[in-house]
């Protein structure tokens, strides 16, 4: 297969009249540009540039060759320039599913910055806890904790190490002391979120080969992870919330970590679209700016 690399040093050289000057526009040593063109020429099976310790000139093959050399860069270099003139003008209407927390604390902010780089482009957000239904509902793109479970959705991962942490409010922990074990969260106060019909009140752990899963119990129950998390912010229970959920609160001290010894069950974040075809340059460019994002957010202080 023709290397993209060799046909440039290639042209160069044919431009030039010389290798080294060649190697010299494209930042290359002279012995890796004559190692792409020997390259080059054993690909094609023919001498394409007949060189002395003087001169260098074209063969016959490879004048018949330059033309078709010239065309494949030049294709190559206008596909670049049409997916960056793609990206730059991105139009038309793009909805999004978001769960309520992270959609309202974090994503909103960097969904608007997404819009202001696209002018073209309108955005519709659904923020709720409940898992949109791709098929049914005018949605295009969902961005979800967890892996879907129905196998034919399309899972692009954005924040795939993102892990649930338990946690509470200083004011909770100086009231009622803080569990020491998994078990010990039978006698708290849990925060639980609803999940579509289910209540998730069966909480996981692990610790090496060791693993536990507790029915935590509560008086309060929510649809809405904001809710949750408010709850907890008030002094009110434990929850169990995503760590991108709470990661502001826990930096500012307003919500503690417990248990961290134990590791907690997975949480990762994905973009997901119904069929592969779906993902579409819009959903292309906001995965790409989200996963930015998301990386800025995490590796700050």
């Amino acid at each position: 297969m023709v290397r993209f690399e060799d046909l440039q040093v290639f042209v160069r050289a044919a431009d030039n009249g010389s290798l080294s000057a060649a190697a010299r526009q494209l930042d290359l040593s002279p012995a890796v540009a004559s190692a792409a063109l020997k390259r080059l020429e054993k690909t094609v099976g023919a001498q394409l540039l007949a060189r002395s310790t003087r001169s260098l000139r074209l063969t016959l093959a490879g004048e018949r060759y330059l033309a078709h050399a010239r065309a494949a860069l030049e294709a190559v270099e206008a596909g670049g320039q049409a997916l960056a003139l793609q990206r730059q003008a991105l139009s038309g209407e793009l909805s999004l599913s978001m769960p309520s927390d992270l959609g309202r604390s974090r994503l909103r902010g960097w969904l608007d910055a997404f819009l202001e780089r696209h002018a073209g482009l309108s955005l519709q957000l659904r923020i709720s806890d409940r898992v949109a239904d791709l098929y049914r509902q005018p949605v295009d793109v969902a961005l979800r904790y967890g892996v879907p479970e129905d196998s034919s959705l399309v899972a692009l991962p954005l924040a795939p190490d993102n892990r649930r942490v338990l946690c509470a409010s200083p004011d909770y922990l100086a009231r009622h002391g803080g569990p020491q074990s998994p078990q010990e969260l039978r006698r708290h106060q849990c925060l639980r979120l609803v999940l579509g019909a289910a209540l998730h009140e069966r909480w996981s752990f692990s610790q090496g080969p060791l693993r536990e899963q507790v029915t935590v119990d509560g008086r309060r129950q929510s649809d809405d992870g904001e809710v949750v998390r408010r709850w907890a912010l008030e002094g009110l229970g434990i929850a169990y919330k995503s760590r991108l959920d709470a990661l502001d609160d826990l930096r500012a001290g307003r919500l503690l970590p417990l248990l961290e010894d134990w590791q907690t069950e997975a949480a990762p974040l994905c973009l997901v679209i119904p069929h592969r075809l779906m993902l579409s340059p819009a959903v292309a460019a906001l995965r790409e700016h989200l996963q930015a994002c998301l990386e800025d957010y995490l590796a700050a202080p």
